[in-house]
């Protein structure tokens, strides 16, 4: 059984480009939407990540670093309905260890609602000299909140 041989068809390099031509030209433009730049993260604020432990401790030395917290200093803790408050004072009822662990009394961990093992967002004011130790349920309470305020611009929900 000998087969036929079949010779192939190759298209000429020009038709092949002038094919491709005309569907380019053919394609439509989808309208982009015009998106705002965000705002650019303030200067004089340093963010930090932290785990609060079964003791109440929460280690960040990039944040006490940038605050310019030592070993010895005493600090003030406020309690606010969103996080604690860590402000440098000289009658503060909790001193930083050689370790740079701010510590959160129990009282106000349960006043605050944090539990061991919450993972918590470091916010540093720098001119203020003060740091807010965020938990990520408060972090998550603004992301959702500025989601719905932005959910009129439409957009992909994943």
């Amino acid at each position: 059984m000998t087969g036929l041989v079949i010779a192939p068809v190759i298209p000429s390099s020009t038709s092949a480009a002038r094919t491709r031509s005309q569907k380019s030209s053919a394609r439509r433009v989808l309208p982009l939407v015009t998106v705002a730049t965000p705002p650019a993260a303030p200067a004089d604020v340093i963010y930090g990540m932290g785990r609060m432990d079964a003791s109440g401790r929460i280690a960040d030395r990039t944040v006490t670093h940038a605050l310019g917290w030592h070993a010895g200093d005493r600090l003030t803790l406020t309690g606010t309905p969103g996080g604690v408050i860590a402000r440098r004072a000289p009658d503060g009822m909790v001193t930083l260890t050689t370790r740079p662990y701010i510590t959160i009394p129990a009282a106000l961990r349960r006043r605050c609602g944090l539990q061991p093992g919450d993972r918590v967002l470091l916010a540093a004011k720098l001119g203020d000299n003060l740091m807010t130790v965020y938990p990520l349920a408060v972090v998550d309470q603004a992301i959702r909140e500025h989601r719905r305020s932005t959910d009129h611009l439409g957009g992909d929900r994943s």
